[in-house]
Order: C-alpha cells, then structure tokens, then sequence
C-alpha cells in the first residue's frame, strides 16, 4: 500500500543525517590528505637540507646570522662567509656549541673575503670548495642600502652599490657554478628586494641593483635547468635589521638612521625561517611583503601611471619632510 511504502521510505530527518555523516567523513579525510601532505612535505625539506653543504656570504650579522642559525639547527654543512673574521669566528663558536639530540649538526667553516672585490672572488670560491669539496646550496645574502637623491649621488657610490649588491653575488655565483654543473646538482638562492621589482625615490642605487639581480638570477634559472640546478630569487620588504643604518649616502658616507619602515620591519628570525622554507620546497620566485607593497607590485605592472603618480607624490611628501 501507499502507507507502507511511505513507511519504508527514509524520512527527510533521516536523509540530512545521513548527508551531515558522509560530509562530515569527506572533510575529515580532506583534512587528514592535507595534514599528510604537509607532514611529506617537511620530511622532504629536512631531507634536502640535512647534511647538505650551505654557503652564507654576509653571515656575521642581520639576516645571514640568522639563517646560519636556521640552517645549522636543520643539519647543514654551513660555509660562513664574510668581511669581519672575529665575527664570523665568534658566530662559528656560538653554533658548535649547540647540539640537538634529534638532529646531527656539524661545526660551521668560515671563508673571510670581500664580496665587493670580484678580483679576489674566484680565490674565495676555491677556498669555499675545499671546505667539503662541494656546495649544495649557495644563500648569496650580502648586501647594502642606500639613501639619496640622484642629483647628489656620486657615480663612485652607484659602482658600490652594484658591486655588493650585484656584480659580488654574480661572480661568487660563476665562480661556484661549474662544480654544481659538473655534479648537476645544487641550489642557488638570492636575496633580493620588493624594491627589485618596483622602484621607490630616493633609493635608485639600491633599486638599480636589486632589479638588476633579479633579472641575472631569472636569466640563470632558464639556463641552468638542464643541469638539475635550482634558482630561487626570495625578495624580502623591511626587516628589522641595520640595513638602513649602515647604507651608503649619496656622497659615500654612512646614513647611520634607523629608517621608521625598517625599525618596524619583519622580524629577521621570521625571514630565515621563510629562507628555510623556501629552500626546502625549491620555491623560484618569493616576495615576503606586507599587502600594500605587494598590491604596488601588482600596481606598476597593471596600471603603472598610477604607480607613478603615487611615488611622485611620495618624492614630494619626503622632500618636504627632509627640508622642514
């Protein structure tokens, strides 16, 4: 009968029951595919960096102190480059005094030169090689600020700026890339800036050599990709470091300001942290920026006359601030 059948139907209480359960079972194993694929992949970024051979120019102070830190306490060979040797050496001591029961760590090397000296690159290269006889991951952090006006800044003080910022980290790169060629294999991570993709006022030296970096290292990761060799440009916004103190000025001297930006920039523990993670996932390309630089990013490629328009603006309101 028809009251019998309605009887053996399931009653729409019934349905929503049973529609709640297979929703409730399906997002539980979406969570727990999720949960496993996020725990693969740190077992795969502990993999690639464990016992790897990690060199880290600018090592003995703000970001590179940092993530020669991270990278110790994740197994790496460190390779600890830099001008001042005390420092370095000091740094070397702080970490071999650590250990971690759970992870093999190894007494950091240290390699003293000036990347700013490219004559002298080669001759470093050789001796960053002979620590391990190999290097797996090159960090090229070394850097400098700058702050000024074009009008007042020498030429001298542009050719600085790039060869710190771009022609050392060039030729460190060339100068330890036929080795990964030859064991086709290794990874090469560059600090840039947002200011590599956008360009602010008064920063033009540092803006120059920061795009200039990026297109070099983007030009590199197409040729290199045949040989298995990873390229990885991590362009960083503020970081609370003292980049802005120790910029160069238009005459050559030393600015000696914490900038506002920088003084509240991100924390440099933080950005190792995401150089690390970075690394271990083989990311090509990070910015780690806040949401007003990305979308100026953003900006300048869309609708670049009112990027324009908005940093002239901003020239105007620096200017002015710089004179009252």
């Amino acid at each position: 009968s028809v009251s019998s059948v309605h009887r053996r139907s399931p009653s729409g209480d019934g349905l929503m029951a049973l529609v709640s359960g297979n929703t409730f079972l399906l997002l539980l194993g979406s969570l727990g595919l999720v949960a496993l694929y996020q725990l693969l992949k740190r077992m795969r970024q502990k993999a690639y960096i464990q016992d790897a051979v990690v060199v880290i120019t600018g090592a003995s102070s703000g970001l590179g102190k940092e993530c020669a830190r991270v990278f110790h306490a994740a197994g790496a060979r460190l390779v600890l480059c830099g001008r001042d040797k005390g420092r370095l050496q000091e740094l070397s001591k702080e970490l071999a005094a650590v250990s971690d029961s759970g992870r093999k760590t190894y007494p950091p090397s240290t390699v003293t030169f000036d990347l700013s000296d490219t004559g002298t690159v080669a001759s470093a290269a050789e001796e960053i090689l002979k620590c391990h006889g190999r290097v797996d991951i090159l960090i090229n952090n070394a850097g400098i600020s700058y702050r000024g006006t074009i009008l007042d800044t020498t030429i001298d003080v542009d050719k600085e700026v790039m060869d710190i910022n771009y022609f050392g980290p060039v030729a460190l790169t060339k100068a330890i890339l036929p080795s990964m060629v030859q064991n086709r294999s290794g990874h090469i991570l560059v600090i840039s800036s947002v200011q590599g993709k956008i360009a602010i006022p008064f920063r033009s030296a540092y803006a120059a050599s920061k795009h200039a970096t990026q297109a070099f290292f983007d030009c590199l990761r197409a040729e290199v990709e045949q040989y298995g060799i990873e390229v990885s440009v991590f362009s960083p916004g503020y970081i609370k470091t003292n980049l802005s103190l120790n910029a160069v000025t238009g005459d050559g001297s030393t600015y000696g300001v914490m900038d506002k930006n920088t003084a509240e920039g991100w924390d440099p523990q933080d950005v190792a942290r995401a150089i690390l993670g970075a690394v271990g996932s083989k990311k090509r390309d990070v910015m780690l920026a806040g949401l007003l630089p990305t979308l100026a990013v953003y900006l300048r490629t869309l609708c670049p006359s009112v990027f324009f328009r908005i940093m002239a603006s901003r020239a105007r309101k620096e200017r002015k601030a710089k004179n009252n």
